[in-house]
């Protein structure tokens, strides 16, 4: 597979990780090299992991993890999603709110935007495609599109304003529904 292709793929792949980002850039009230590098490091990470892991999975758990795995990135997203909202209409001073991209957030996230490298990790098993290439390309792109996010959404998080949150968790809470109706059609 060439290079044009795979960036292609990774790209596509991308798009979740750079939709979160976005959401989490949004509701971040300081937002410096630490959480960016964070979030976009397990965003990358995760890339790279979980093409390798479906590849090695092969046809035994592809068919198991098929039949499930757009409800599990739904309610994942769906459970921060809510969970930013509802802080949201929080009305005391915020300063003990939840960092997504810390702790268990980072890791629910960083899965929720990676199951769809786990299926083209499948998919290249089944094509005979050498994964890690492909694997390490789909990981850096992420960790660029994850960056170039946060720092989007933190612009827009200034234009829209302190309910932000709201924006966020509903973008969240869309791509779970995106991921959805894409598996269920």
């Amino acid at each position: 597979m060439n290079f044009i292709s795979i960036l292609i793929i990774a790209v596509g792949l991308g798009m979740d990780a750079l939709s979160v980002a976005i959401g989490v850039g949004a509701t971040s009230r300081v937002l410096s090299f630490m959480p960016v590098f964070r979030l976009s490091f397990c965003f990358g990470l995760f890339q790279v992991l979980m093409p390798i892991a479906g590849w090695f999975a092969g046809m035994t758990v592809a068919n198991v993890i098929a039949e499930y795995d757009h409800w599990i990135a739904f309610g994942l997203l769906a459970f921060v999603g809510g969970k930013m909202i509802k802080e949201s209409f929080n009305e005391e001073e915020k300063v003990h709110a939840a960092d997504p991209t810390k702790g268990a957030t980072l890791i629910i996230l960083s899965v929720a935007t990676s199951i769809d490298a786990l299926a083209v990790g499948l998919s290249f098993a089944f094509l005979k495609i050498p994964i890690l290439y492909p694997s390490i390309i789909i990981g850096i792109v992420a960790f660029l599109m994850t960056a170039t996010g946060m720092y989007f959404g933190e612009r827009l998080g200034k234009i829209v304003g302190k309910r932000v949150e709201i924006l966020g968790g509903a973008i969240l809470i869309g791509i779970g529904v995106k991921i959805l109706i894409e598996h269920m059609a």
